[in-house]
């Protein structure tokens, strides 16, 4: 055995380029990703069983970096749950992406004082604009087939948002709107759809970025969560028919800003018995107690609240199982302040593609670690009769 091992090593030793040692580790890594699903599915590939606990569903291919080089990889889908094996490094490729932006930004002249420190710190001085070039064409490849993959079955609820980051065009620094989408399936299952870039948060930019959601297979929309846009308002009435919900924390934002330093608290705790209830009627009916209640010492909140009501209120239609997850964009709170983290090291982007390069990558790791989540966002056995409240249920117009 000891011969065969030195033979084998001598062998690898002596290859002129570390092909074999690739093949090895592929062979390696795809043998054992086969026994885990194996036992995730209850058989073997092919394998004929009673006692089968999911069917496959194909593979999606990845690229593995290790030290003998790039491996390519097949991981195995499954058609219920997910899979993702251990060995592979879920933050890896952002970290690329972070490095590439910043290598981008000092070719190009623009860094800011922080980000040059940075750079040096990280031993980048004279770096080949050809070395960027490739490392960014690859990462560019894995984001664009991420960001553009078709979407399939239905994804009854839907959460959007928007945070801003600073770009060069033209000579001026802009501030410029990444919106994202996040959705869950009807498997309970949660994933990032997609992501844009724009000047505003206008109208057309709105129904742009749905209608290619659309285009890519998103339907059987139910829910869509918010802040107060009437732009992403009137584009999801044209494009989704779905129920708006405007997000509770911002509203109250707006609410308490009306009710002046000394009241906020119990302002806070006067319109948080309508959220209480455990009905959409009662939940209404306790909306407009409380407005009335307000509307001779603070008419404005009082009108803010009568305008308001049923925006808020969307969710109370929905299981109440799920109501926790619906009354706020707060799901997405977490992943913008992670995007908010990795963007404020770069300061200034150097182009919008740079935006799309960082920010894409980060989407896609934190969809990755999602899909290997053992545990479903949300159960989501009721949603043939999701959303058919149609007091708070959008008309859908022309496209």
């Amino acid at each position: 055995m000891t011969n065969e091992m030195m033979t084998l090593r001598s062998l690898v030793e002596k290859t002129p380029d570390a092909d074999l040692l690739r093949d090895m580790i592929g062979f390696a890594a795809e043998r054992l990703m086969e026994l885990e699903v194996g036992g995730l599915t209850g058989a073997g590939w092919g394998e004929k069983s009673p006692e089968r606990l999911v069917q496959r569903n194909g593979y999606r291919d990845r690229v593995w970096e290790t030290r003998a080089g790039t491996v390519e990889l097949r991981i195995p889908k499954l058609r219920k749950g997910s899979y993702f094996p251990g060995f592979l490094e879920p933050r890896r490729m952002a970290e690329k992406a972070l490095t590439a932006v910043i290598q981008e930004a000092y070719i190009h002249g623009v860094s800011t004082r922080s980000v040059d420190d940075l750079v040096k710190a990280l031993g980048m001085s004279g770096i080949s604009k050809s070395q960027v070039s490739r490392l960014c064409a690859d990462i560019d490849e894995r984001v664009t087939a991420f960001l553009e993959r078709p979407l399939e079955g239905d994804w009854p609820y839907l959460w959007i948002d928007a945070t801003y980051v600073k770009v060069r065009q033209n000579g001026r620094i802009v501030s410029v709107a990444v919106i994202i989408a996040v959705g869950v399936n009807s498997d309970g299952r949660r994933e990032i759809l997609g992501m844009d870039i724009g000047p505003s948060e206008a109208e057309p930019f709105w129904t742009a970025f749905l209608r290619k959601l659309a285009r890519r297979g998103l339907r059987g929309v139910k829910l869509v969560v918010s802040d107060a846009h009437e732009g992403l308002k009137a584009a999801i009435s044209k494009i989704l028919s779905a129920t708006w919900q405007r997000c509770r924390v911002h509203f109250m934002r707006n609410a308490l800003a009306h009710a002046g330093k000394s009241g906020r608290r119990v302002v806070s705790a006067f319109v948080a018995t309508a959220f209480a209830q455990n009905d959409a009627t009662s939940a209404r009916q306790q909306w407009r107690r409380v407005a009335d209640q307000l509307r001779p010492k603070v008419p404005k909140l009082a009108a803010l609240m009568d305008e308001a009501e049923e925006d808020v209120l969307a969710y109370m239609t929905f299981p109440q199982q799920h109501r926790s997850k619906l009354h706020s964009t707060n799901p997405l709170e977490r992943l913008n302040g992670e995007i908010k983290r990795r963007t404020e090291v770069v300061g200034i982007f150097p182009n919008e593609a740079a935006i799309t390069r960082l920010v894409g990558a980060i989407l896609l790791e934190q969809n990755d670690e999602w899909a290997v989540q053992r545990a479903r966002y949300m159960r989501l056995e009721t949603t043939p009769t999701l959303g058919d409240d149609d007091l708070v249920r959008l008309p859908a117009t022309a496209a």
